[in-house]
């Protein structure tokens, strides 16, 4: 019931900000303007910057999956990868390709499934730790150009304020900085085996305390790993940044990357499908009001950047139609993952324990 009442509302929020961005038919004809003026080897540039997105990705997965001592072909790497990328971005919630790679390299490493598991799991931590680094140290740079008096300080609605949204990623960026932190510490002092049974999350405190300790005593590989992780996010921000040159937005490559953090963290959040139509809203106002860069741009920014990604990702869908996996037969029903998943995480705690 909450799944669907969240998918229900997901399509409420989607289907306003989708019409927020298309209903102005004054916008609309500046974004048709743009679309006939853009210069599309930026747009090419982006492409060829998200595949490199796409590679530093994938040598991030590889190191994971070699520290858990899961050896196998760079082909098969890459494709699993692949298929999760695809996955992650048309299915809601932003997690369901995790579930789909994490399956199937089950089935290709049948007596590592723990390690599996803990590698996915990780791969998206060093993710996040990296993406927390790189806006702490962003919006520390830029804080007081970011929370400058503009325009919007004239607007009642806090939603049409950049300082709002800034404010919001710091209270995000506070609450993962929290987490990492107690999860260490929990990890480092072997607090687990004191929670109760019943303790909400117990489970996967248990997996990230495994992944902390295995990965903690391979420094070198989780350095390398997150030195990737940054190289991805990094270059994300640039698909973006070659997109706004497509579309001759006049911004300053500095500004534009104190604004993305801040673009990927709320977007991310589960408020729209893949971030649709919040990203466009996000870009708008921080875009215009600290950049000088027209809504119609803007809006066009978010919806080339996401479509770029989206064709990025699309090959990830035809690798699943011929994939697969050793030991199994077909493809299975996402349902059928989910308990398996489920399982296992139980099985890893008790283990640990």
């Amino acid at each position: 019931m909450k799944k669907t009442l969240l998918t229900i509302l997901q399509l409420v929020v989607t289907g306003a900000l989708l019409y927020w961005v298309f209903h102005d038919p004054a916008v609309r004809a500046a974004m048709a303007t743009a679309i006939r003026e853009a210069d599309y080897r930026w747009i090419a540039a982006a492409i060829v910057m998200y595949v490199l997105v796409e590679f530093a990705a994938v040598v991030r997965w590889q190191i994971l999956l070699k520290v858990q001592r899961i050896d196998l072909s760079n082909g098969r790497i890459a494709a699993l990868f692949f298929i999760g990328m695809f996955y992650n971005q048309f299915l809601p919630g932003g997690t369901g390709g995790d579930i789909i790679k994490t399956y199937l390299l089950w089935k290709e490493t049948p007596k590592q499934k723990p390690g599996a598991l803990l590698a996915v799991m990780f791969d998206r931590m060093i993710g996040l730790i990296a993406l927390i680094v790189i806006t702490g140290v962003l919006i520390f740079l830029r804080y007081n150009w970011l929370t400058r008096e503009t325009a919007a300080q004239l607007d009642s609605n806090p939603l049409h304020n950049p300082r709002f949204y800034v404010w919001v990623v710091l209270a995000i960026f506070a609450a993962s900085v929290l987490f990492l932190t107690t999860t260490f510490l929990v990890s480092g002092f072997n607090w687990l085996r004191k929670l109760p049974h019943r303790f909400p999350g117990r489970e996967k405190l248990i997996e990230i305390s495994a992944a902390y300790h295995l990965y903690a005593r391979h420094w070198r590989a989780t350095a390398a790993a997150f030195g990737a992780s940054l190289v991805c996010h990094l270059g994300t921000f640039a698909t973006f940044l070659c997109v706004a040159y497509a579309f001759r937005a006049a911004v300053a490559p500095v500004d534009f990357f104190a604004i993305m953090p801040i673009e990927r963290t709320i977007s991310s959040l589960p408020i729209s499908f893949a971030g649709v139509g919040t990203r466009e809203f996000l870009l708008q106002v921080m875009l215009f009001n600290l950049c000088g860069v027209a809504p119609a741009i803007a809006r066009m920014i978010g919806m080339t950047g996401f479509l770029v990604i989206l064709l990025c990702c699309l090959p990830g869908g035809v690798v699943y139609f011929f994939y697969r996996p050793s030991g199994a037969v077909g493809h299975v029903k996402m349902r059928d993952m989910q308990k398996e998943f489920a399982t296992l995480e139980h099985e890893i705690s008790e283990q640990e324990e």
